[in-house]
């Protein structure tokens, strides 16, 4: 009885083991894992290019704008990290990052750009990725998806804020949610939102 038992035991962690096995196969093959190295990629290019502009808007003296800019950055560097997490934890690895060249014009032509770009990944891109990621019944990939494409609906209306408004910009502070990247615009003496992801989550304060 007892070798039976052992016997059987040995078959079902083998059945496990290459069923993880094929699992992990498909997740790494998936066009939902080069849809994530491409969000990776995106990510990493977007806050490196809106330090670039946030180090601009300081020298033409928008400093309402360049603290947008610095926590907007803060956002998609939150994402490019939770990107980076569901590769690895779905057995794949990250592509290797070749910056795009970034061209720094005037504050008001910089915030042009970014307006496109998040309206593009709010519209477009991570709905079709999210899309894949459930044919793909991946949900670590729907849920770091699903974060970023709410984040960039939330920039893409502060930059336009910021854009309609050059020159004459409310001062006001920004929480960055260290979990989904969340960008919150709030007032001088305000204090940032309770979690909206959880009674764990935290928020950077841009000031």
């Amino acid at each position: 009885m007892f070798k039976k038992m052992f016997i059987l035991n040995i078959c079902l962690m083998v059945a496990f083991f290459s069923i993880s096995i094929a699992v992990s196969a498909f997740a790494t093959n998936s066009k939902t894992m080069v849809n994530l190295n491409a969000a990776f990629k995106g990510e990493t290019n977007a806050n490196h290019k809106y330090e670039l502009f946030a180090k601009k808007a300081e020298e033409e003296g928008y400093s309402q704008v360049a603290k947008l800019y610095r926590a907007v950055s803060m956002a998609e560097s939150i994402h490019r990290n939770n990107h980076k997490a569901v590769i690895l934890g779905l057995g794949g690895k990250p592509d290797i990052i070749d910056y795009d060249v970034v061209q720094v014009k005037s504050t008001k032509e910089n915030l042009q750009a970014p307006i496109k770009g998040e309206t593009y990944e709010k519209d477009v891109m991570y709905p079709e990725f999210i899309k894949q990621a459930k044919i793909d019944k991946l949900s670590s990939a729907i849920k770091t998806f699903t974060y970023a494409q709410n984040a960039e609906k939330q920039h893409e209306k502060l930059f336009q804020e910021a854009l309609n408004n050059i020159g004459k910009n409310k001062p006001t502070d920004y929480c960055v949610s260290r979990i989904s990247g969340a960008t919150y615009a709030i007032s001088l003496t305000s204090a940032c939102p309770s979690g909206k992801c959880g009674k764990d989550e935290e928020y950077i304060r841009i000031k």
